[in-house]
C-alpha cells in the first residue's frame, strides 16, 4: 500500500503586482477606434506541473532541486496547508510535519501549551497528549524555558521542541523541510537516531534538502524536482548525479557564455535528433591503473592513480566531454569532475577511436571500499554512453583517520627554546 499517492498535481499562485482594472473613458475610446481588447497578462505563477508519484509505505524519500523548483510546494499541498489547483493528493495515516521554523507555534503561549495544541491538531486526544508530555519536554532538553512564551525562544530552541513533538505524536508519516540544519551537534545527533528509528519501524519519511550526502547515503530513493516537474525519480545514488551534472554543466555554460558564443548554455539538438546520444560514442573499457601502470585493486593513499577510459565513436564529435566521480561504498560521492567545467580542450573533432586519461597524482582517500562512475556527455548534459560503478577499488594505509579525505600533512611541535621538531606523516 503506497502511503502518498500524487496524481498529476499542479499549483499556481497568482500574481499580486498585475493591474487589471481600467475606465469607462478608455474602454470607450477603445471601442470607437474598434480597437481588439489586449489579452490580460499571465496573472500567476506556475509552481508545480503536472507531478505524479507514489511514496510506498516505509520508504524514505529525499527530494533535491534548485531554491523555487517546487519541493516546499509540494510538502505543502501534501500536509494540507495549500490545495492543488489541479490535480489530487491521497495519504494514508497520521502525518507530522516539520516545515517552516516555528510553524503552528503561537507565540505568547508556552512550549507546555503549544505542546497541547499541536497534539490536538495532529489527531491526538488530550489524555494521549498528556500521557506523552512528559517525554516530548525531555527530548526537547528545554528544561524550565517548557513554561516561558515561545516568543523567548532562540531558534535552536523552536527547532528541539517542534521536532519533538512532531516525532513523539505517533505520526505514520513525518516530513522534513531543511529544519534539521538549525540546532547544534549534540541534537543533530539524537535528531538522526530517532529518525533512524522510526525507518527501522517501518515509518514513511519525505525529506527535503540540500544535503545531497545525506540524500545519498540514508534515504531509500530521492525524486529530482526542476521547474515544478519531477526530472528523475530512482536509486538516490543515480538521481544525485543526474542533478550534480546538470548544476555543473549549466555552471561551465554561463561561465564560458560569450557574446561570440551566444549558443552555449543552450541546449543543443542530440545526434539522435530525440533527446539521446547514446548511440554516437560507446565506452568500451575503463582501467585504473597504478603509478607503475598495472591494474589497481588495491592503492596507497599516497600513490597516483590513472584511470584510462577506451572509446569508440561512430561519427566525429565535437562537443564531447568526459566525468569522472568516486563515491565511498556507502554511497557518498567524496570526488567528481568533468572536462567542461575544467575547461580542458579535447581533440576536435573526437577521434573515432582512443583513450582519454585521467591522472590523479595524489589519491588522498582514507582506507575503504571505493566505486568509480564514467560518463561521456554533451555540453548540454545528454549522455552519449556513462556506466555507473564500472569501476571498484579497495585504499589500504596502515593510518588511521575519519572523514572521506587524507590531504598531506606534518605534525610538528616547538619547545620552549623554539627548536622546531617536525615529523612527516605524508
Amino acid at each position: 500500500m503506497d502511503a502518498i499517492v500524487i496524481e498529476n498535481v499542479t499549483k499556481h499562485f497568482r500574481k499580486s503586482t498585475i493591474q487589471r482594472h481600467t475606465t469607462f473613458k478608455t474602454e470607450l475610446i477603445r471601442w470607437i477606434r474598434r480597437q481588439r481588447r489586449r489579452p490580460p497578462p499571465q496573472n500567476f505563477i506556475q509552481s508545480l506541473n503536472g507531478v505524479t508519484l507514489r511514496i510506498p509505505q516505509g520508504t524514505t524519500i529525499g527530494f533535491i532541486g534548485r531554491n523555487g523548483a517546487g519541493k516546499s510546494t509540494l510538502l505543502k499541498i501534501i500536509t494540507g496547508i495549500y490545495t492543488p489547483t489541479s490535480g489530487k493528493v491521497e495519504v494514508n495515516g497520521r502525518i507530522s510535519a516539520l516545515l517552516d521554523l516555528g510553524a503552528g507555534f503561537h507565540p505568547d503561549f508556552s512550549g507546555r501549551e503549544n505542546i497541547l495544541i499541536n497534539g490536538i491538531i495532529l489527531g491526538m486526544s488530550r489524555a494521549e497528549i498528556r500521557a506523552r508530555m512528559q517525554t516530548i519536554i525531555d527530548f526537547s532538553e528545554l528544561g524550565d524555558f517548557i513554561d516561558e512564551p515561545v516568543r523567548t525562544y532562540s531558534s535552536g530552541m523552536y527547532m528541539r521542541l517542534a521536532f519533538s513533538v512532531a516525532t513523539h505524536v505517533d505520526p505514520n508519516i513525518l516530513l522534513i523541510d531543511e529544519i534539521l540544519a538549525v540546532g547544534d551537534e549534540h541534537f543533530s545527533r539524537k535528531s538522526r537516531a530517532k529518525m533512524n528509528e522510526f525507518k527501522k519501524t517501518g515509518k514513511t519519511i519525505v525529506l527535503v534538502t540540500h544535503d545531497l550526502s545525506t540524500v545519498e547515503t540514508w534515504c531509500d530513493q530521492a525524486a529530482w524536482i526542476d521547474g515544478g516537474r519531477i526530472r528523475s525519480v530512482g536509486v538516490p545514488r543515480d538521481v544525485v548525479a543526474q542533478y550534480r551534472d546538470a548544476v555543473e554543466l549549466g555552471e561551465a555554460a554561463v561561465a564560458n557564455l560569450t557574446p561570440d558564443n551566444p549558443a552555449v548554455g543552450a541546449t543543443p539538438t542530440s545526434p539522435s535528433g530525440n533527446g539521446q546520444a547514446h548511440f554516437a560514442l560507446h565506452l568500451k573499457h575503463v582501467q585504473l591503473l597504478d603509478q607503475v601502470g598495472r591494474e589497481a585493486p588495491t592503492l596507497d593513499p599516497n600513490h597516483s592513480l590513472d584511470v584510462a577510459i577506451e572509446f569508440e565513436a561512430s561519427e566525429a564529435l565535437v562537443d564531447v566531454g568526459f566525468t569522472i566521480r568516486i563515491y565511498h561504498s556507502h554511497g557518498m560521492q567524496v570526488f567528481g569532475t568533468n572536462s567542461f567545467i575544467e575547461s580542458v580542450e579535447l581533440p576536435t573533432p573526437l577521434p573515432r577511436a582512443g583513450v582519454v586519461r585521467f591522472t590523479i597524482e595524489r589519491l588522498g582517500l582514507p582506507a575503504g571500499t571505493y566505486l568509480m562512475d564514467v560518463a561521456a556527455h554533451n555540453r548540454a548534459g545528454v549522455d552519449y554512453d556513462s556506466n555507473r560503478g564500472v569501476c571498484s577499488f579497495k585504499v589500504s594505509s596502515k593510518m588511521q583517520g575519519t572523514g572521506v579525505a587524507r590531504p598531506t600533512h606534518r605534525w610538528s611541535v616547538v619547545s620552549d627554546s623554539s627548536d622546531n621538531v617536525a615529523r612527516n606523516l605524508e
